[in-house]
């Protein structure tokens, strides 16, 4: 893993350049290994995108 990559990344994640895809493709790490690496820095993320990194998401109920 590329520090400055990752240090470019965290950035232009913390700044919405990048969406979380994007961003973890740049750092060389899975999505949820990014997340990981936001929250040890206090980078918000939101529900949704945390959901989704961690395979989380709850499919649309159709009641």
């Amino acid at each position: 893993m590329a520090t400055n990559g990752l240090s470019t990344a965290l950035t232009l994640y913390g700044a919405r350049t990048l969406t979380l895809s994007q961003a973890a493709a740049q750092a060389g790490l899975s999505e949820a290994e990014f997340v990981e690496q936001l929250e040890r820095r206090g980078i918000e993320v939101t529900d949704s995108e945390r959901a989704a990194a961690l395979g989380n998401e709850q499919p649309a109920r159709a009641d």
